[in-house]
């Protein structure tokens, strides 16, 4: 800064010295900047305005030249403000900032006629706002909650303000003193902080008021505030119950009482005690009078005599909870009046009874009164309760008597003062003793077999109450016996037994008592009971006996009456037993004894040896059985099973059946000598039972296992046989199985299986057509299954399966290939008989031949029958063997029609013989004529034709179908599609009408002779079915020829002659300057065929490249040939010198303008040249020609959509299209709904409409370049 200064001041004082020396054209200051204080974002101007400037004139800010330019590029904000012409370069500082604050001076540089200048320093004071202050405890708080009376500590604060900003605080709008501030410095120089404290009590007043900071300073005009609302918590008013105004309250009235407390933050929270216990928290609040209220509604019981009903009101800040409490006064009377003690008491015994009441508020008095008569024989005592209630008792003492007994005795309490009485009675029960008890019994000494039902009946009299009966049997009490019958002064009581042996001679006592406690009346009888044994049991001289020793059983019965006989049983034999005699026993009966003597054998171990105890008189018995425990060895079941069959990878698990006792059986397994069952042994297992378990068997586990069983008495052993068996597989099939054509065949498969099941081989044909093997070629025997094919055709060849399946899965499978070997087969045929290619020796030339045979076909060729040399460099042969077919490709390079035009003979040979196929070498050409034209099928509108196509001349060949009938004027032309398709289907003929049929081939170089030497084939449409289901028939038209026009207007038919005259004579002007022009160019082109004749190399002439052929109108867009004398939409063809048959018949146009069409082009003869030759001309010539057979097998045909317009409508084809726009070939006829192709027809001798079937077909739109003779196809023809 000294330095800036120092620099400053030597500045002024070389600028003082340049004015001192220059005084005439001095620059000088107008106007002089001035200090000026901004606020930031704000704009300032620093006036400067120059008189005479002609030096730079510049701004410095703290030392710092901002330039020149006004501008002031690099400093954004900065630039200078006024019009320079009058000398005002006025700072102008734009969204100011606090690096602004600084001194400036305004700077006049030398120039060459005055000295600089510079002004008085002046400095920029930019004052910065304060922000929003912060409330430090509640930084961003809207509300905060105090309590009243408390002191609260507030900080504010501001930051970076400039000048310091003032501070101050507002509570209710009230500006509050106190407060303690304080400046600091600010986050950056010349920023400034200042922080505010002060202490706050809130008061209850405060309550939803601001508590609000204020910062202001010089930068500002209103102050900048921040605050909060104070929420300021007091507690209530203690609380009042209204309600209860009167001294006391009578029990069972309800009392409505309301407790409410006013005021306090929040408000109150009220509950309700009783003798405190909480009765009611539930209260609500009333905004509009702040107040609180909690309503009890009380049902008043004796019980809250004296209760203490308590109103609490309480909220946050409520040190202890306010209350306000009453105590109820209840007046109610005794509840009840109880007597207590017994008033059931044998006669002439003194009675004592207790009266008592229900506290009450105030006390009653008691009297007593037996009958009408009142007794005062008492003692009366009052006691105080604790609910402030009296409870008042009285005792009575009295002597009764028989004559009192059924009297009623009452306890009354009562208070005159109140008007209340309420009493108590119960019966007086004078007891006394029954007179009189017997029994009602069978008669004395009368035999019951057991489980014989026998009544007791027992009967009492007299007595109060009436006597209870009692049945005892030998002093002891008779349970579970029907209660008494009570009738009058009469008691009975029924005892029904089922008799039982201990019934025999027992004592039952009926005895007959009552409540007066005097000794009991007594009754008895005796039973006489028969029964049988009452048990029997069994004991053993030994508890085990080994196999073949004796056993001896004893046989003792319970008491029985009468006595019985003992009987022995072992498995329902009788056994023989011996007699030990018999003896008394319990219950007046007596007991037998007998003994059996029993030789132990294994198979009686488990079995029961059973002792009956019959008794005859009473046809019953009683047995028990005794199970032997005989010891014995191991031993094996007579059904055990000695053979086990198992599969192969399963487990196997070898039963065992034997038996032994004891039953500790050790088991031992062994095969081929070897232990089966040791420790770590992973496939065997030993199972329950002794049983053998292998896991994964395999095909060696089979054979002989043997077990050996052991236990304490000895041991046992036994062979059990493992039968494993396994899924079948192959083990020999010879593949490949080869034999020559016409000898049988064996292929032979052997499999290895167990077991080897009838009929586990089958054959089968894995080709892709289905073919059954008849069981006549399939043979087995035992493992062997073989598959005979007798005189085996080339067809047989192929894969076949074989397949072994003996029921155990997966069967076995495998493919085996019969070869069936032949001699080479040729391909051969017409079309391939010829190959075409230009013979300028520019060319190379393919001859492909493809034979068929079995073993490897090889190839030689020869050329007019003289061996060819391979090795020549020209010659080339490729041979690749496809399976069965053989394909040898000769490659010509450089064809040249003077050494290579010729026969080339390939032959194709194996070892078993040979064939010969002769191909000729030419050049290209127009195409050889179908052949084998004939009739696929007939219906009533359309005819479907067939052929074989001839070779196409070495260019893409189609072909043209050529008809007519008796009435039509000229022949009628129609366009094979798709072009090379080989059938075709012509629709839209009338019915029952002969036709004349023709085809011929077409290709770039010209076209065909027709079919089969130019023979015509006549065929008749069918009759026309009178109504047809399958196919709707489309509606019949007005025309009757095809020449007849529709039904117009007359001035519309000669507006459309004229129009059609004019369109007509410009048309034939077009027509007859493009035949000019194609003549002259086929001269020249004539000419040129002469000169390239004579030298290397020539070719023909190109009579029928298509480059320069011109569309004649539009409408030939539609047509394949124009007819120069045709009408504008004419479909027929041009024709020129020479016949239809002749290499130049036709000219035709490019392909680019050629759109394929279905229907027909008829020509019109009449408009013939004399040169010309129609194709009516040569049916003509060709009367005599053949009819050809109609073929019963027809072909499937798809119809061809339509992709383009029709042509220009003409009086002539008008009705050519049907409703939807396809065209009929014949005008005469609607339209065929069938399209241009049908499906496969019937024979001639069976017309019926052929079932139909249509895909749509794509728009075919051939290319140029397909219909453009290629150069290298001129050749020259020898």
């Amino acid at each position: 800064m000294k330095m800036t200064s120092a620099l400053r001041r030597l500045t002024r004082a070389l600028l003082l010295l340049c004015c001192i020396q220059a005084s005439r054209g001095q620059q000088a200051f107008r106007i002089q900047p001035d200090n000026v204080t901004l606020v930031e974002g704000g704009t300032g101007v620093l006036q400067c305005h120059v008189e005479g400037v002609t030096g730079a004139v510049q701004w410095v800010k703290d030392g710092l030249l901002l330039g020149p330019n006004r501008s002031m590029p690099g400093f954004p904000r900065y630039s200078m403000a006024g019009d320079e012409g009058k000398g005002e370069f006025n700072l102008q500082i734009e969204r100011v900032t606090l690096e602004d604050d600084s001194p400036y001076e305004c700077q006049v540089g030398q120039s060459e006629s005055s000295i600089g200048i510079i002004s008085h320093t002046v400095w920029v004071t930019v004052l910065i706002p304060p922000g929003k202050p912060v409330i430090e405890e509640h930084s961003g708080v809207s509300e905060v909650e105090w309590v009243a009376g408390v002191e609260y500590t507030v900080s504010c604060s501001v930051t970076d303000t400039k000048p310091a900003s003032e501070l101050k605080f507002t509570k209710s709008s009230n500006e509050l003193s106190g407060v303690e501030v304080n400046v600091l410095p600010g986050s950056q120089e010349k920023l400034q902080n200042t922080r505010a404290v002060v202490r706050v009590t809130p008061q209850s007043w405060d309550n939803g008021n601001r508590m609000v900071c204020l910062a202001m300073n010089e930068a500002v005009s209103q102050p900048v505030e921040t605050g909060f609302t104070m929420r300021v918590l007091f507690p209530p008013q203690p609380p009042r119950i209204e309600g209860y105004d009167r001294p006391e309250v009578k029990a069972g009235e309800t009392l409505s009482l309301e407790c409410k407390s006013i005021g306090g933050n929040p408000l109150a929270t009220l509950q309700w005690s009783k003798n405190d216990e909480v009765i009611s928290t539930s209260w609500d609040t009333v905004s509009l009078t702040n107040t609180a209220r909690s309503p009890l509604s009380l049902h008043i019981q004796p019980e809250d005599n004296m209760a203490r009903l308590t109103c609490e009101a309480v909220n946050q800040v409520t040190p202890v909870p306010l209350q306000h409490t009453i105590t109820l006064r209840v007046v109610f009377l005794p509840s009840e009046v109880k007597i207590l003690g017994s008033s059931s008491i044998a006669e002439k015994k003194q009675l004592s009874l207790s009266c008592f009441t229900a506290a009450s508020n105030p006390p009653v008095q008691i009297r007593w009164w037996l009958g009408f008569r009142e007794l005062t024989t008492t003692e009366v005592t009052i006691t105080e309760m604790s609910n402030g209630g009296r409870v008042t008792m009285s005792n009575l003492t009295h002597t009764v008597s028989r004559e009192e007994n059924g009297l009623q005795l009452t306890c009354e309490a009562f208070n005159e003062a109140i008007r209340f009485t309420k009493s108590e009675s119960v019966l007086l029960r004078v007891l006394y003793p029954p007179q009189k008890v017997w029994i009602e019994s069978p008669p004395e000494g009368k035999q019951f077999k057991a489980g014989t039902e026998v009544k007791l009946t027992c009967f009492s009299s007299g007595g109060n109450p009436t006597g209870s009966l009692t049945w005892y049997k030998d002093n002891k009490s008779v349970r579970y016996v029907p209660s008494a019958i009570v009738s009058g002064m009469m008691a009975s009581r029924q005892l029904i037994i089922t008799t039982q042996p201990d019934d025999n001679l027992a004592t039952y006592r009926c005895n007959a008592t009552n409540e007066a406690k005097a000794p009991p009346l007594t009754a008895t009888t005796k039973l006489h009971v028969q029964f049988p044994p009452m048990n029997v049991k069994i004991s053993a001289s030994a508890k085990q006996v080994k196999r073949g020793q004796s056993l001896t059983l004893t046989c003792t019965t319970g008491s029985s009456n009468p006595v019985a006989n003992i009987s022995w049983f072992k498995n329902g034999e009788r056994l023989r037993g011996f007699d030990l005699g018999k003896k008394k026993a319990e219950h007046g009966g007596e007991s037998t004894m007998g003994r059996v003597y029993i030789k132990a054998v294994s198979s009686d171990n488990g079995k029961r040896v059973t002792c009956q105890a019959y008794s005859a008189v009473l046809t019953q018995g009683v047995n028990t059985f005794y199970r032997l425990d005989v010891l014995y060895p191991p031993e094996f079941s007579p059904d055990q099973q000695r053979v086990v069959q198992a599969v192969e990878h399963d487990a196997a698990r070898l039963p065992l059946r034997v038996s032994a006792n004891p039953d500790n059986i050790s088991y031992t397994w062994t095969y081929h000598g070897e232990n089966l069952i040791k420790e770590g042994a992973l496939r065997h297992h030993l199972k329950d039972g002794g049983e053998l378990e292998i896991w994964n068997l395999t095909r060696t586990d089979a054979g002989d296992y043997k077990i050996l069983c052991k236990n304490t008495e000895g041991e046992n052993e036994t062979l059990i046989k493992l039968d494993v068996q396994y899924s079948p597989s192959i083990k020999s099939l010879q593949d490949p199985t080869e034999v020559d054509l016409g000898d049988t065949a064996e292929i032979v498969c052997t499999a290895d299986a167990n077991p080897v099941t009838p009929g586990m081989f089958r054959w089968g044909w894995l080709g892709e057509e289905e073919r059954e093997l008849t069981a006549d070629q399939q043979v087995a025997e035992g493992a062997t299954g073989k598959l005979v094919i007798t005189e085996t055709k080339r067809s047989d060849a192929g894969l076949y399966e074989c397949t072994v399946d003996n029921g155990i899965a997966p069967p076995a499978k495998q493919a085996v290939r019969l070869v069936v070997r032949f001699k080479p087969e040729l391909q051969k045929g017409v079309h391939l008989s010829k190959v075409a290619t230009s013979g300028d020796g520019s060319k190379t030339a393919t001859l492909s031949c493809k034979a068929e045979g079995i073993p490897k076909v090889e190839y030689s060729w020869a050329k007019n029958g003289v061996g060819l040399d391979l090795n020549h460099p020209r010659y080339s042969e490729d041979t690749v063997h496809e399976g069965a077919l053989h394909t040898s490709t000769l490659t010509i390079i450089n064809a040249s029609a003077a050494l290579d035009y010729a026969i080339f003979t390939c032959t194709a040979r194996n070892k078993l013989g040979l064939d010969v196929f002769h191909i000729q070498l030419v050049s290209t050409s127009r195409p050889d004529p179908p052949t084998g034209l004939q009739v696929a099928s007939v219906t009533h509108n359309s005819v479907t034709l067939q052929w074989t196509a001839g070779f196409d001349g070495g260019l893409e060949q189609k072909f043209r179908v050529r008809y007519h009938w008796e009435e039509a004027a000229s022949f009628m032309y129609v366009d094979v599609f798709p072009p090379q398709a080989t059938t075709f289907t012509i629709t839209g003929l009338n019915a029952e009408t002969p036709y004349n049929f023709s085809v011929n081939a077409l290709n770039l170089l010209g076209e065909s002779d027709y079919a089969d030497g130019n023979a015509v084939l006549t065929v008749t449409t069918r009759e026309k079915p009178e109504k047809d289901d399958k196919i709707p028939s489309p509606p019949e038209t007005a025309e009757t020829s095809p020449t007849e026009g529709p039904v117009l207007p007359l001035y519309l038919i000669v507006v459309l002659a004229v129009v059609g005259g004019v369109l007509l004579i410009l048309n034939s002007a077009l027509v007859a300057c493009l035949v000019k022009k194609w003549r002259t160019h086929h001269s020249d082109a004539a000419g040129s065929e002469g000169k390239k004749g004579e030298g290397e190399g020539s070719s023909l002439t190109k009579p029928n490249e298509y480059g320069g052929g011109e569309l004649l109108n539009k409408a030939a867009r539609q047509t394949l040939l124009i007819d120069s004398c045709s009408e504008l939409s004419s479909s027929v063809y041009e024709s020129y010198e020479g016949d239809s048959t002749s290499e130049r018949g036709h000219y035709y146009y490019p392909a680019s303008d050629f759109r394929p069409s279905l229907y027909p082009h008829q020509e019109a003869p009449e408009c013939l040249s004399e040169g010309t030759s129609s194709f009516a001309g040569h049916w003509d010539q060709r009367r005599d020609a053949h009819e050809y057979e109609q073929v019963r097998d027809a072909s499937l045909y798809e119809e061809v959509g339509r992709p383009y317009p029709p042509p220009p409508s003409s009086g002539y084809y008008h009705s050519v299209l049907d409703r939807q726009g396809r065209a009929l070939l014949d005008p005469r006829q609607g339209s065929d709904p069938t399209g241009a192709y049908q499906r496969r027809g019937r024979g001639q001798s069976e017309y019926e409409d052929p079932m139909r079937v249509y895909d749509s077909v794509a728009e075919y739109t051939p290319s140029w370049r397909d219909y453009e003779t290629p150069s290298e196809m001129r050749g020259e023809l020898v």
